[in-house]
């Protein structure tokens, strides 16, 4: 059987290849025809647009691999009983589940390399597609921010508020930062303006006002300048809508044990995404599963078929998956449960399927 295996993984990884190539060029053809006039209007350089369709191929690879890998099994499965290898596979004495041998090992080594994508390189190509669009595609975009909060620690709960802040020059207007203990406001710091100070690593307030809250009285204090160690920097209040994808595994990690010292309030949204790079690479093994069992038996109709099926429940399984992120995201009791919910379901209709299949 170890030239068949062989066979069956060499036949597996070059059409799952092919398949995957095939599909990132459709999507980058026709993203490159829809933005092509925007690259010409603002003066893209070549080189930018070559780095920014091979970052989000990338990307695309990540979002299909259920897709392709779905696909791919069927079509190989499916020539298989077409030309009744199958048939002879197990009336040689092979059993089912030993024949399915080779498409997990292949489905293996594909989680494997997905996973070190979603970990170490789809980040950095994720944080390249979003510069790309801030600076040639989305020009009405501007280099500062409005209405931001910040929860700076947990205990007392201390809040820290914006109303626009400025990234190019580090300077934020109209700050105030509240601390709050056992759900009673203690005091309130506000300034007119804060900046970084690149040199001494602080922030600096500028016409500053302090009051403090006391059982029976107030005290007041005002100052022009004043130097602060907020637990904050500038970079916690230029963070993309997306940042959590941009952040690599280890990264990932140190931001939320980081969230986790403040009690931030957005700290599901990095945790999630921890469980779901860690959940995705078992989708190539669940559907390989899936796939082999849909198509091993002979029908008249062909191939054809049986690759439109593994195209709807592909889509079924990223819907699904797209479903219970976001029910994650919305707050859900258990969110590891939530994003592990598509691998759950296929897995145990794998089970189910797996006592149709010929013996």
């Amino acid at each position: 059987m170890k030239l068949l295996d062989k066979l069956i993984i060499r036949d597996f990884l070059k059409t799952y290849l092919f398949v995957v190539l095939m599909l990132i060029l459709i999507v980058l053809v026709l993203d490159f025809t829809e933005k092509n006039d925007t690259y010409i209007r603002n003066n893209v350089p070549t080189n930018e647009v070559l780095q920014y369709m091979m970052n989000y191929g990338l990307y695309l690879n990540n979002l299909l691999t259920p897709i392709t890998v779905f696909i791919s099994v069927i079509f190989i499965t499916s020539k298989m009983a077409g030309r009744t290898e199958i048939i002879a596979i197990l009336s040689s004495g092979v059993s089912f589940l030993r024949m399915m041998v080779p498409f997990l090992f292949s489905a293996l080594l594909i989680a494997v390399v997905s996973f070190l994508l979603n970990g170490w390189v789809l980040p950095v190509a994720t944080a390249g597609v979003s510069e790309f669009k801030e600076e040639y595609l989305d020009k009405q975009y501007q280099s500062n921010q409005q209405n931001i909060h910040i929860k700076v620690a947990s205990d007392p709960e201390v809040y820290a508020y914006i109303s626009r802040y400025y990234t190019s020059v580090n300077t934020g207007r109209d700050f105030t930062l509240e601390r709050i203990d056992s759900g009673r406001l203690v005091s309130k710091f506000s300034a007119d303006r804060i900046v970084w100070d690149t040199a001494k690593n602080v922030w600096s307030a500028r016409n500053w006002k302090l009051r403090e809250l006391k059982e029976m009285k107030e005290n007041w204090s005002t100052g022009d300048e004043m130097d602060t160690t907020l637990s904050i920097t500038p970079a916690d209040f230029d963070l993309p809508l997306n940042h959590h994808e941009t952040l690599t595994l280890p990264e990932l990690t140190d931001q939320i044990q980081i969230l986790e010292e403040r009690g931030a309030d957005n700290i599901s949204y990095y945790r999630i995404e921890k469980y779901v790079r860690f959940m995705s690479p078992f989708a190539a093994i669940l559907l390989t599963f899936i796939g082999v069992i849909v198509s091993a038996k002979k029908t008249r109709g062909g191939s054809g078929f049986k690759i439109a099926l593994g195209f709807l429940l592909a889509f079924v399984y990223i819907i699904l998956f797209l479903l219970s992120r976001t029910f994650a995201e919305a707050g859900t009791a258990y969110p590891v449960l939530a994003v592990w919910i598509p691998n759950i379901v296929f897995g145990l209709t794998g089970l189910v399927l797996y006592k149709t299949v010929p013996r």
